[in-house]
């Protein structure tokens, strides 16, 4: 026989929430950011020359801790989405569902970023914060910029909301791997 619409919907909502799970799973575990190169937060671009010039100074340890703490940042927000998943998962109307099911590839993913990315973000920006205080990543990156000024007296670093970034940075990764 022919499944119903209900039937049809419940199913892809089951699916949907199956995969929101997983993306959390694997992107909340130690290095599920770290280690993903896909989605590894890096300094960005406009730090290139920066991170470049204090990896030529020696410093090189101290940029690579500046990421980790970065990723793992990005790890324990990771871990707080699924809530807000489920939360769009139930409030799928039909449409929604129909448009995933007669979408691209990336509609389902489409749809989560429009449902979440603001409830995501609220959520992660308070945790991205707590974690990089907790591990001195502002201290961190002050004394990285203050030694690279230093040594390139004449240099100017760009100024950079690091919380701002790794947010952003988490909520692109885990809408890659859903």
């Amino acid at each position: 026989g022919q499944l119903s619409e209900a039937t049809a919907v419940s199913g892809l909502k089951d699916a949907l929430r199956l995969a929101t799970e997983r993306a959390v799973q694997s992107t909340s575990k130690i290095d599920g950011f770290f280690e993903n190169p896909k989605i590894r937060i890096g300094l960005p671009g406009k730090l290139s020359k920066v991170a470049t010039a204090l990896r030529g100074i020696g410093m090189g340890g101290q940029v690579d801790e500046l990421e980790l703490a970065m990723n793992r940042a990005a790890e324990r927000a990771a871990s707080e989405a699924t809530p807000v998943f489920v939360d769009a998962i139930s409030k799928m109307s039909f449409e929604d569902a129909m448009g995933i099911v007669k979408g691209g590839d990336t509609s389902a993913t489409e749809y989560f970023d429009r449902a979440t990315r603001e409830p995501l973000r609220e959520r992660f920006s308070p945790i991205v914060a707590s974690v990089m205080r907790n591990v001195g990543v502002g201290k961190l990156y002050e004394q990285l910029i203050s030694r690279y000024r230093s040594a390139i007296p004449f240099a100017s670093a760009p100024e950079l909301d690091l919380d701002a970034y790794v947010t952003d940075k988490t909520l692109a990764g885990l809408f890659a791997v859903v």
